[in-house]
């Protein structure tokens, strides 16, 4: 059984997509309008999205939760009319529609709930944070961190290497390449930028190894 919210504007979940009644997962009606703080407290697998009704209202809040970072799968349900007008940047992960078979509903939502092997490799997650690759984005308890290019490649590598000792010029060799030729000075205000944008409570991640260098502690700890 997995545990799906239905984001519709259809007064039922017959009404939006008839098969998924007959199929054993838990439904959790929410409005098309619903916010991040409303999925949050029910933390579905999937997100189902309801176009049959508000077709652009369903577009509108696909491309939303995707570009403030939602990394739940949508499943976007649509009428035969819909599907000719559905395009990728809508950023929706599926399409199904709502005259679709139970068998065919149940496929669809199993292959959604487990990640791709591309999408698992290209994720880090080590303690509160997660990086992921794939997009250059990096997110702390679920909310996303406005870093640089640097400061986004430093956080990856020491993500990738929890509890391990770094000198600066391991750091500076790793992260900015053979070629550069700036001092390792360049390491420390990179780490302090991106301690303060980790915030007090989670600064701690990033240690320094005093007379060595930093290292990263997926549980916050000692600096």
């Amino acid at each position: 059984m997995t545990d799906l919210a239905l984001l519709t504007d259809a007064e039922s979940v017959e009404q939006a997509l008839p098969a998924l009644e007959l199929l054993p997962h838990h439904v959790t009606v929410l409005p098309l309008g619903a916010t991040l703080a409303d999925l949050d407290a029910v933390t579905p697998t999937i997100i189902v999205l309801d176009a049959t009704v508000n077709l652009v209202a369903a577009r509108n809040t696909a491309q939303l939760l995707k570009n403030t970072g939602v990394q739940t799968p949508l499943l976007l349900v649509l009428t035969e009319g819909g599907m000719a007008t559905v395009s990728a940047n809508w950023l929706m992960d599926d399409v199904v529609l709502n005259t679709a078979a139970p068998v065919e509903i149940d496929a669809r939502i199993r292959l959604a709930a487990v990640p791709t092997v591309q999408e698992a490799e290209s994720v880090i997650r080590s303690g509160a944070v997660t990086v992921d690759e794939a997009s250059y984005t990096a997110r702390l308890d679920g909310s996303p961190l406005n870093l640089t290019y640097k400061e986004f490649e430093l956080l990856k590598f020491l993500a990738q290497h929890p509890g391990r000792v770094f000198t600066r010029a391991q750091l500076l060799s790793e992260v900015w390449g053979y070629d550069y030729y700036g001092g390792t000075r360049t390491v420390d205000v990179h780490v302090r930028r991106l301690r303060a944008k980790l915030g007090n409570e989670h600064e701690n991640l990033i240690s320094t190894v005093r007379n060595v260098g930093y290292s990263f502690n997926s549980a916050k700890g000692e600096r």
